[in-house]
């Protein structure tokens, strides 16, 4: 088979590409790492069973699903289920979500060595003026009391409905506080930027970036006993390193940031960051080796393997951000982990095909497409049905 495609650009022109087709892929075992390291997975749908994308709940096609996080824990990596990256409040409904984390928990369990953490939010209230703090207090205890129940760990997520009705950074004091107290293990805080979430703005009480991290900084000190780690996604590496810098010890910094995740893990002598990250989802295999590396003290090789993924990761996850979802599961089924590229609430159709056909590109070069000839036969069934391109 050609190794060679017509990839459509940006500009409207059309190019000849001929694959590097160098898979970047774990010689035998892998790990132990000497970062903690979460791939929040995506969910893969079945595209047949689900009649309506725009305006029903999906039906999930929980073998396929299943066996992607498999995969992660092949891979070393532990699984942060039911996030933003599987389309919580984006095509995944708190049903849907809820019988994921109950699927997945009890999978895990069968797995040896297999961990995970879920997603705890708010998403069953639709947010409006109405909706006070005691019921989303209670919209997070009822999706806490879930994962409790299975015996997973929580990652409390950043709740539209809170950046709603809260209305000064005590209120979110007051919320969280109370939910913590009542955990019944460490969670991982998770502060997602208005860049994934335009409805998340101004949350911890400030549209102030350095008030909002004093607020933060101050509920993990109340509450350090009850808080594993907080994940970070502002995409600036400086307010991670700040906010990280001002941890208690044993408190984790993970990384959410897709734009400069590979220095901050690395690290300097102030500190490195964990991760728990969207983009390891497509790049788990080159970010398993990378990281295998860096557990055995090769940080230049770790940089060499992870830092063309940075490139990747950057269109992938550029404005509008959201849709960074449509990329991930794009480069799933390219390497052959689901058989259709179809989403929860049609997200596909959110990118074009010239970001498409960039991806294909970028992935290519960073060693992330692990079949080469699968993933240039799908590309072309891609290229041909979406904008008449044959190849």
């Amino acid at each position: 088979m050609s190794l060679t495609l017509k990839l459509p650009q940006f500009d409207g022109t059309i190019k000849s590409y001929a694959l590097k087709a160098q898979p970047v892929l774990p010689v035998g075992p892998v790990g132990p790492f000497n970062r903690t390291v979460f791939a929040a997975a995506h969910v893969v749908i079945d595209p047949i069973a689900t009649v309506d994308p725009f305006d029903a709940s999906p039906k999930v096609d929980w073998d396929a699903t299943l066996a992607f996080r498999d995969h992660l824990y092949r891979l070393g990596f532990r699984v942060a289920e039911a996030m933003d990256t599987a389309q919580r409040g984006m095509g995944v409904d708190w049903p849907v979500a809820r019988e994921l984390i109950q699927r997945s928990v009890r999978h895990a369990r069968t797995v040896p060595g297999a961990n995970l953490a879920c997603g705890v939010g708010t998403d069953q209230l639709v947010p409006g003026d109405e909706v006070t703090l005691s019921q989303v207090e209670q919209a997070y205890r009822e999706q806490f009391d879930v994962v409790q129940a299975e015996g997973g760990q929580v990652i409390l997520m950043a709740s539209r409905a809170m950046a709603r009705a809260a209305k000064t950074a005590d209120d979110y004091l007051l919320v969280y506080g109370r939910l913590l107290q009542d955990s019944d293990k460490p969670v991982i805080l998770h502060w997602l930027g208005e860049m994934f979430d335009a409805a998340l703005k101004g949350y911890w009480g400030s549209g102030d970036i350095p008030t909002a991290i004093d607020t933060v900084v101050a509920l993990i000190r109340a509450h350090a006993s009850k808080v594993e780690g907080i994940k970070v996604s502002l995409l600036e590496a400086k307010w991670e390193i700040e906010l990280r810098r001002r941890l208690p010890p044993g408190v984790k910094m993970y990384t959410g940031d897709d734009f400069n995740y590979a220095e901050l893990i690395e690290g300097d002598a102030s500190g490195f960051s964990h991760g728990l990250l969207g983009i390891f989802d497509p790049i788990a295999p080159v970010a398993a080796v990378a990281l295998g590396e860096l557990a055995q003290g090769n940080a230049l090789q770790f940089r060499a393997l992870l830092d063309p993924t940075v490139a990747l990761s950057r269109e992938m996850f550029r404005a509008p951000t959201r849709h960074y979802k449509a990329g991930v599961v794009f480069l799933a089924w390219l390497n052959g982990h689901q058989n259709h590229f179809s989403m929860a609430g049609g997200l596909q159709a959110a990118r074009g095909v010239a970001h498409y056909a960039r991806l294909f590109e970028l992935a290519d070069a960073c060693g992330v497409l692990g079949d080469p000839e699968l993933a240039c036969a799908r590309m072309r069934q891609l290229l041909s049905v979406q904008c008449g391109i044959e190849n």
